[in-house]
């Protein structure tokens, strides 16, 4: 009798412990504004994952080469968020890409009530906004998630996709007067606010947000703290840039300086004769203009930071998004004012130094050519960084 009983506690016992562990396994689903999706679950990490999850209206047809625009529609029933969804095009960068690819990624610690609370930590990859996607295996999130885990501090964290070169950061005249510059950085200011508007429904705090990224992206992170004049849009409580910062290392470019790049691509499309240019180059078939974009006859690319041909893919001023250079509006206080940091390596641009640089003028001359410094700012980078070769890191 006694060990009938205690069969039937064993029993009992496993039955629970089965359940359990098919409630742990159940695929994630969570609601938001627009709808609710499905992620899946992953046994290894203990943890949920949302993939490929939309943030703004598909950039495509009338809306490429435009601001982004919120989403504007809403389903019944459940969506899948269960694989990476499309990269972004870029320089040469064309495989499981498409215009389509403003989606985000979210890695959460399993199970997660809707009023957990967490901190949440928004990734902004880098790749000298010409390259780069949320889904490259170095930025799966799940390592970072589990070592907050395993340090007692879980966090949400999200990886953004953005418009890349061309697609993202033309700059012309047309383009100007349109009011449709720095797109890949609006894409990534609409990315937080949408993390804003739905980050609860999956366990996160919308008021613990930090930002950060590295090189282009920790300059993407930099820039939203000065965009429109240094706006608070409570979108971020913190931030962090590796090895980058809210300044640009190049002279800005004018429109003028970026036409006639933009005018060889209007050329090459056959575009030239249209009253709207731009609205032109929203009707050119996307393999084509993939095609004119990586043709280096067209659309030089610089073959290194110190190359002199090809435009710059970096922020503009466009008397909008970035009122004023980023040196300026931090010497004047317009910017975001939260916990910033700003890391570097020692020597992390030795890799990109130039070679045969001898003497002072050698130095100067390359200074003044690509980086188009201009001669107060490269005298005062010389009596910074004199020709004494015992103070420097390299011996």
């Amino acid at each position: 009798m006694a060990s009938h009983w205690v069969r039937r506690s064993l029993l009992g016992v496993i039955s629970l412990l089965l359940a359990s562990n098919a409630l742990a396994q159940e695929t994630p689903t969570v609601k938001v504004v627009n709808g609710t999706y499905s992620g899946i679950y992953s046994a290894e990490f203990s943890q949920d994952q949302f993939l490929g999850i939309p943030f703004v209206q598909p950039p495509l047809g009338d809306l490429r080469l435009q601001n982004p625009q919120p989403l504007n529609t809403s389903w019944d029933g459940v969506r899948p968020a269960t694989s990476y969804g499309p990269s972004c095009f870029g320089l040469n960068q064309s495989e499981g890409a498409s215009e389509d690819c403003l989606n985000l990624n979210i890695v959460r610690p399993a199970g997660l009530s809707k009023d957990a609370g967490l901190a949440v930590a928004v990734w902004i990859y880098g790749g000298g906004f010409s390259s780069g996607s949320n889904s490259q295996p170095t930025y799966n999130l799940s390592n970072f998630v589990q070592q907050s885990q395993e340090m007692g501090t879980p966090v949400i964290a999200v990886s953004v996709n953005y418009r890349l070169h061309c697609w993202g950061y033309m700059w012309s005249n047309e383009i100007k007067d349109e009011g449709v510059a720095n797109l890949g950085f609006k894409d990534q200011r609409l990315a937080l606010h949408w993390i804003q508007e739905n980050i609860g429904a999956f366990g996160g705090d919308p008021l613990k947000v930090t930002i950060f990224g590295e090189s282009a992206g920790g300059n993407s992170v930099g820039t939203q703290l000065i965009a429109y004049g240094g706006r608070d849009d409570k979108l971020f409580r913190a931030a962090i840039s590796q090895s980058g910062a809210p300044s640009t290392y190049y002279r800005y470019q004018t429109a003028d300086d970026w036409q006639p790049f933009y005018d060889a691509i209007v050329n090459a499309t056959g575009c030239q004769g249209a009253q709207n240019t731009l609205a032109c180059l929203r009707t050119v078939d996307t393999d084509t203009l993939y095609e004119i974009f990586n043709d280096n006859d067209v659309v030089p690319a610089r073959t290194s930071i110190y190359s002199q041909a090809g435009p710059k893919f970096v922020q503009v001023i466009d008397g909008d998004f970035i009122e004023e250079s980023a040196t300026v509006q931090l010497a004047k206080g317009k910017f975001v004012h939260v916990p910033y940091i700003l890391g570097g390596n020692k020597d992390e641009s030795t890799t990109f130094a130039a070679r045969g640089v001898n003497t002072t003028q050698d130095f100067l001359d390359l200074v003044i050519g690509p980086w188009e410094v201009s001669e107060n700012a490269t005298s005062i980078l010389a009596a910074l960084y004199p020709d004494i070769p015992g103070i420097g890191s390299q011996k």
